[in-house]
């Protein structure tokens, strides 16, 4: 009998979950069905969500087309994130996405982060030797175009997107080949007398659903891992303070150009997000209620940015993850299995990298699963998203004291790892031998990330950074040649790239 794979939700997690799922099935040539449960007539509301370029590599894996992608979705680009206020009010740095190390190999036993080593020694931006730096200032697109008026890539790194995931939640189910789809809500559930697996699904039309295995996809709801297996959660809400969102849209007028960056703004409470699509921005403050009520965060908003706003809802949301995130036959994944503020887009993130480890590591037919095979996944998973949590964390560690919620941040919710960490750091430059691989390679919060962040906030030690350069005068040469190349060469390419709004009309108008 064939295996009956089960995701209970759509959305993006559920769709992602579900191609994943499905490309593992054909390639291992497992027996088996899979089914997406997903209510037609409960509308989602998208407010705009950030990737990182796992997105773009789930993209080419699935050879989903970029330029259809980017005309049924509305999506736009992001190369980066820009923070505002975060080190201090009027100080802003952009974290781009891209690696100039992924484009000259280091010398000889040289350690990988060289180029981001010689930036700090020499007090040079770490921005400006990535290409998507000049990009980012210059609100470009990472294409130019060629003779013949069809736009080109202007180098190998992978960028990410923003978007509306209403819209590629419906996007990702129509491109989906042989996924079943019942029409639902999931009212009840039948499990095994014996060993409490889920069996049966029971929806508010009557169907029922049967299945040997469960992907919990429903969100906040955490429908099944919560409410029926009772997974117990780890709460990150003492250093992660934030618990409350303000979410509403600002429209783009036409012809107006585009950022190609998620706007990650500091307010006395919290901080905003600005996300552009093709015709507006999803934006929200992210805030603390202890220390904002719901009308006072809009009034802040209204405030800082001089105009009255429609807020969409009020989320409250508790930061954190399960404590095991595959229990019997049910993998909880995206928003079911953790949540962090959006500061670094984790989530969609989260979930590509969780299921592709799952389909080729663990995916199988469900009775060959073991108990080794459910702790070694929720060993990987809860260390993947404790990395995301300290990554967050670091950002909290700022020279602001000019609010009540920005002293008790850096006062007292300084997680215990991210101090060990940065003193760690103050001794020797982050490497990335210092984040083990427990993802078998795939994208993760390396030093790619960690480097602007740090640069931004002053937590490096240009001491440190100058010692490391000296024991090897040659290294050293050879960063700052090819320091000064690199700031040359992606100069010269921000002069040919298309801006960002040009570049998006012209795949609209594209005919595929």
């Amino acid at each position: 009998m064939p295996s009956r794979f089960v995701i209970v939700g759509g959305g993006t997690a559920g769709w992602i979950t579900a191609f994943i799922v499905q490309d593992a099935v054909r390639r291992l040539r497992l027996d088996a069905s899979v089914t997406v449960v997903e209510p037609s007539r409960i509308p989602t509301v998208g407010v705009g969500e950030a990737t990182t370029a796992a997105f773009y590599v789930f993209l080419k894996s699935f050879g989903i087309d970029e330029f259809e992608f980017f005309q049924q979705t509305g999506a736009t680009f992001k190369l980066g994130i820009r923070h505002e206020d975060w080190r201090r009010k009027g100080f802003t740095y952009y974290g781009p996405i891209d690696d100039p190390h992924q484009v000259v190999a280091p010398p000889q036993g040289a350690p990988s982060d060289y180029l981001n080593v010689y930036a700090i020694a020499a007090g040079r931006p770490i921005e400006d030797m990535h290409m998507f730096g000049p990009l980012l200032r210059q609100w470009k697109a990472p294409y130019a175009l060629k003779a013949d008026g069809t736009p080109i890539r202007l180098g190998p790194f992978m960028h990410a997107y923003h978007f509306d995931q209403a819209l590629v939640g419906r996007f990702l189910a129509g491109k989906s080949k042989g996924v079943t789809i019942a029409d639902g809500v999931v009212a009840g559930v039948e499990r095994d007398q014996v060993n409490g697996d889920i069996r049966t699904l029971v929806l508010d039309t009557g169907e029922r659903v049967e299945g040997d295995f469960f992907f919990d996809c429903s969100g906040f709801h955490k429908r099944l891992i919560v409410k029926e297996l009772n997974a117990p959660w780890i709460s990150y809400a003492h250093e992660l303070p934030v618990n409350r969102a303000l979410p509403f849209w600002l429209d783009i007028k036409d012809g107006e150009e585009i950022p190609n960056y998620t706007r990650a703004w500091a307010q006395e409470a919290g901080w905003m997000w600005q996300i552009p699509t093709q015709t507006r921005f999803g934006c929200g403050y992210v805030y603390s209620d202890e220390f904002r009520t719901p009308e006072e965060a809009k009034l802040e908003v209204e405030r800082v940015l001089g105009r009255e706003i429609e807020v969409r809802s009020d989320i409250r949301f508790q930061i954190g993850r399960l404590e095991k995130a595959w229990i019997g036959n049910t993998v909880a994944v995206g928003l079911s299995s953790s949540f962090l503020e959006p500061l670094e887009s984790t989530s969609i993130h989260g979930t590509i990298v969780q299921m592709m480890l799952f389909a080729r590591r663990f995916l199988k037919a469900p009775q060959a699963m073991t108990d080794d095979d459910r702790a070694d996944y929720n060993r990987r998973v809860g260390r993947q998203v404790d990395d995301f949590r300290t990554f967050v964390n670091t950002h909290y560690m700022t020279e602001r004291d000019d609010t009540p919620f920005w002293r008790e941040v850096r006062e007292h919710r300084i997680h215990p790892e991210t101090k060990e960490r940065l003193a760690r750091w103050q001794k020797e430059m982050p490497r990335m031998t210092h984040f083990p691989d427990d993802l078998d390679g795939l994208p993760h919060v390396q030093t790619q990330l960690h480097y602007p962040v740090l640069e931004g906030l002053g937590l490096l030690n240009q001491d440190t950074a100058r010692a490391e350069m000296a024991l090897d005068p040659k290294l050293r040469q050879f960063a700052r040649d090819t320091y000064e190349s690199l700031v040359r060469e992606y100069r010269d390419a921000a002069r040919q790239a298309l801006g960002h709004a040009q570049y998006l009309q012209l795949v609209r108008e594209m005919k595929l």
